[in-house]
C-alpha cells in the first residue's frame, strides 16, 4: 500500500487596498502641487537655524509641519471609512478575485473630515514617533547624548508620512498589515512614505565622511534627506509609479 502525503501550502496574504485618488474638486487639486512647495519652502527656510541648533529648530518647526500635513489630508485626501467599507476578497484557490464597483456616495463634509486629521495627527505622535524613535536608536542613533535629536527627527519623519497613511487608511488592521510588509500600491501618499525611508537611510551617507561641515551633525541630513526624498518619492508614486506593488521574490 502507498500511502500519498500531502503538504499544505502557506497561505499567501491576498492585498485588498488600493491606490488612493485626490478629492475631486479644483480646490484640492491645486493645493496638491502646491503643498510640496510649501514643506520644502519652510524647510529651506529652517535650514540655516537647523544647523546652528538641530534641538531647538526641530522643535519649533513641528507646529508648522503638522498643520500644513493637516490642511493637506482635509482638503486633498479621503479619509477612511474604516474596515467595513473595504472590499474583502475570496481566499478560494483557482478562482478569480474581482471587486465590486462602490455604489456613488455624497462627498464628505469639511467636518467629517476634521476630526479624522486630528485623530491622525494625535496617532502619528504617540504611537509612530516614539516608535521610529526606537528603530532609529537600533540602527545606530546616539542614545545617551542625542535622544532629543532621535525623537524630534521621528516626529518629522511620522508627520511627514505616517500622518496621511493614518487619514486615509485609519487603523485597519488588514491594511496595516500589508503597510508592515510594503504591499501597499503607489499613490502620493503610499510614495511619500517610501521616499522618506529612502531619503532618511541615504541621508546617513554623509555623517562620516571625513568634511568637517556643520550640516553634517546628527540628524541633520536624515531630516533633510527624508523631506527630500518624501518630495521625490510623492510625485513619482503618483505619476510613475501608481498601481505598482513592491515585489519580494
Amino acid at each position: 500500500m502507498t500511502e500519498t502525503t500531502t503538504q499544505a501550502k502557506p497561505r499567501k496574504l491576498i492585498p485588498i487596498s488600493q491606490s488612493i485618488s485626490v478629492l475631486p474638486t479644483d480646490t484640492a487639486r491645486i493645493y496638491n502641487y502646491i503643498h510640496p512647495i510649501l514643506i520644502l519652502s519652510l524647510y529651506y527656510l529652517y535650514f540655516p537655524s537647523l544647523v546652528a541648533d538641530p534641538v531647538s529648530t526641530l522643535k519649533n518647526s513641528i507646529a508648522p509641519l503638522a498643520h500644513l500635513q493637516i490642511i493637506y489630508c482635509i482638503v486633498c485626501l479621503p479619509p477612511s471609512k474604516g474596515s467595513s467599507t473595504q472590499s474583502t476578497p475570496s481566499t478560494t484557490p483557482k478562482k478569480v478575485v474581482q471587486f465590486a464597483k462602490p455604489a456613488a456616495k455624497p462627498p464628505a463634509t469639511l467636518a467629517s473630515r476634521i476630526i479624522p486629521a486630528i485623530l491622525s495627527l494625535l496617532l502619528s505622535l504617540s504611537l509612530s514617533a516614539p516608535l521610529l524613535t526606537v528603530i532609529l536608536i537600533l540602527f545606530g542613533a546616539p542614545l545617551t547624548t542625542h535622544f532629543w535629536h532621535n525623537l524630534l527627527c521621528a516626529t518629522h519623519i511620522s508627520l511627514l508620512g505616517v500622518l496621511p497613511l493614518f487619514y486615509v487608511h485609519g487603523v485597519d488592521g488588514r491594511i496595516w498589515r500589508e503597510i508592515s510588509g510594503a504591499c501597499l500600491p503607489f499613490d502620493e501618499v503610499w510614495g511619500g512614505v517610501v521616499g522618506v525611508v529612502v531619503g532618511a537611510w541615504l541621508g546617513a551617507v554623509p555623517i562620516p565622511l571625513d568634511w568637517d561641515r556643520e550640516w553634517q551633525k546628527w540628524p541633520i541630513t536624515i531630516v533633510t534627506g527624508a523631506y527630500l526624498g518624501w518630495f521625490v518619492f510623492r510625485f513619482a508614486g503618483e505619476y510613475l509609479l501608481r498601481g505598482k506593488r513592491i515585489e519580494f521574490d
